[in-house]
């Protein structure tokens, strides 16, 4: 396994234990997805990082050298997902950089779901760091934690307000009346490549999208709902607390859609 320290590869490269990224969570990170060796949306994994960056004044390389290191890394390891963190560097020095690969799990077909209060998650607050991609995920992973020890796959998190969120590592969306609705940007969710590839198929297919702030009662009157994320891609949700759900054909659709545009645009890229 190929792991890169700000391009070199380890062991010779090492990590300060006064980094940080490791004292504090003090940094960001990507997940991007490697297909077959080669990676899905690079580009726009790498602008998000560079976003998240420049919220933690952390100041990247170049993001040429970022795309030669995560690809680097991709050809290496096949089908995967590529870690990108970064940090501004223990005691002010150089900014740190680490990718690697991490194996992707085996998925299930569907995943059931437990509503967990969120409060530390701006729901529409203003504040630095809403949509930023940090390290920080201690609290999502603790609602996950939640979620798994009620026997339930993941956590949906929920607002101080009540409102629909995101998962800890995942967007979600559902279908009222054929129309596909999906938690709007504006509180403080994670702007996600997969989401934002999904959107774009909902205008291929001429699936209506409503983006907007929603109670989780309105999950009463969906017929079909679904997550979406790097690793999971497009996946059904068949359960929310004691409420049960169908696999439904938008969802179908998304998740065939997905794949197949995720496949093409690999292919593409390897001629």
């Amino acid at each position: 396994m190929t792991v890169l320290v700000n391009g070199v590869a380890a062991p010779e490269a090492r990590i300060s234990v006064f980094d940080p990224m490791v004292i504090r969570g003090d940094g960001c990170f990507e997940s991007v997805r490697s297909y077959g060796g080669s990676l899905f949306r690079l580009a726009a994994h790498l602008e998000r990082l560079a976003r998240s960056a420049a919220a933690l004044e952390i100041p990247l390389p170049a993001m040429a050298d970022l795309a030669v290191w995560a690809e680097q890394v991709a050809a290496g390891a096949g089908d995967c997902s590529i870690r990108i963190l970064a940090s501004a560097g223990a005691d002010g020095g150089y900014p740190v950089v680490v990718v690697f690969p991490l194996p992707v799990p085996e998925m299930p077909v569907s995943v059931a779901l437990k509503a967990v209060a969120a409060p530390w998650h701006p729901a529409g607050s203003a504040w630095e760091l809403a949509g930023v991609k940090t390290l920080s995920y201690a609290p999502n992973m603790a609602a996950g934690r939640v979620a798994a020890n009620a026997g339930f796959d993941d956590a949906l998190l929920i607002g101080r307000d009540g409102q629909l969120l995101e998962l800890p590592t995942s967007s979600i969306g559902w279908v009222v009346g054929g129309v596909l609705e999906t938690p709007t940007l504006e509180l403080g969710i994670l702007a996600s490549i997969t989401r934002q590839v999904v959107l774009e198929l909902c205008e291929q297919l001429e699936i209506e999208v409503r983006e907007g702030v929603w109670g989780v009662e309105r999950l009463d009157e969906a017929t079909e709902v679904m997550v979406w994320s790097t690793v999971r891609e497009v996946m059904p949700v068949t359960a929310l607390d004691d409420y049960g759900f169908g696999v439904g054909p938008v969802t179908s659709r998304l998740a065939q859609s997905y794949r197949t545009l995720a496949l093409s645009e690999v292919a593409a890229r390897t001629r």
